[in-house]
């Protein structure tokens, strides 16, 4: 009888870019062991840099939608990670989790300068995203 998929949610603040990629990144290289969700504590709307980045490495992630850490209330989650300091100081163990990390990320979305210069900052948080996901959860791919 094979286990059943452990539950991980990924928080940042307005769950835009970087726990939007790590949804869309564990979902693809881990979804046989995980169930990947994301939310914000104040969530906007997924940032188009985000999708374009992850699409650069295969990853459609235009689909997902930002939601906020209220949906997840009550709900029984086997991890709970914090991408970004302000999601970590603002929800520190309210949600359900049986387990929590802690990944201080800069927030791709706050990049300024060219639409070059902002892809750059993009990318580098999604490849920290990737390494982080990698050397937590395993396989790589």
């Amino acid at each position: 009888m094979p286990r059943p998929k452990q539950t991980v949610l990924f928080i940042c603040s307005h769950n835009s870019a970087r726990s939007q990629m790590a949804e869309g990144m564990m979902r693809t290289f881990y979804g046989d062991r995980y169930e990947a969700f994301s939310a914000g504590t104040q969530p906007g709307k997924i940032n188009l840099n985000a999708i374009r980045v992850m699409k650069e490495i295969g990853i459609d992630i235009s689909k997902q939608k930002a939601k906020s850490v209220e949906e997840y209330y009550g709900k029984d989650l086997d991890l709970v990670v914090t991408l970004c300091d302000e999601a970590e100081e603002e929800c520190p163990f309210f949600i359900e989790g049986k387990d929590y990390i802690h990944e201080g990320l800069k927030d791709p979305a706050t990049a300024k300068g060219t639409e070059e210069q902002v892809l750059k900052e993009f990318r580098a948080s999604r490849d920290e995203i990737r390494q982080f996901l990698k050397s937590t959860f395993g396989r790589s791919r």
